[in-house]
């Protein structure tokens, strides 16, 4: 956590629109190991709100994926968004392991540009682009 000023700051979560909440939650918890952590549906507001993580709210950022009922087709990504990235101990397997679960490859698993660090980019199933790197040598 930050501490700035006595005021402690702690990134809490992401939130991403998707368009099929069954398939994004195959992907980022069967295929990512994340946990659901809660999952609320608003009627009135015509959408639901998963929370998904690695542990608690209140401890870990998490990833808020919205599903609004009545949205017929992809959100535009726009050009400001990247990517969301997970680390893992090895971005060879880790890809090869994803690609044999039928998920987009959109870049192989190489070293990252003026380093050493592994790297390696997959679509989730609305195509936001999803990185996957190894831990930073400290």
């Amino acid at each position: 956590m930050s501490d700035t000023n006595n005021i402690r700051f702690r990134l809490d979560h992401t939130m991403i629109r998707v368009c099929n909440l069954e398939k994004s939650l195959d992907f980022y918890t069967r295929l990512l190991g994340m946990e659901v952590l809660r999952n609320t549906d608003y009627p009135e507001g015509r959408f639901t709100n998963v929370f998904i993580g690695f542990g608690p709210e209140n401890i870990t950022t998490t990833l808020e994926l919205t599903h609004n009922w009545d949205q017929p087709e992809p959100y535009e990504k726009g050009k400001a968004y990247g990517h969301l990235a997970f680390n893992v101990e090895s971005v060879v397997e880790a890809m090869a392991y994803l690609e044999s679960e039928g998920v987009t490859i959109r870049s192989p698993a190489k070293p990252m540009n003026h380093g050493t660090r592994m790297l390696g980019f997959v679509e989730d199933p609305d195509g936001y682009v999803i990185e996957l790197n190894e831990p930073v040598n400290s």
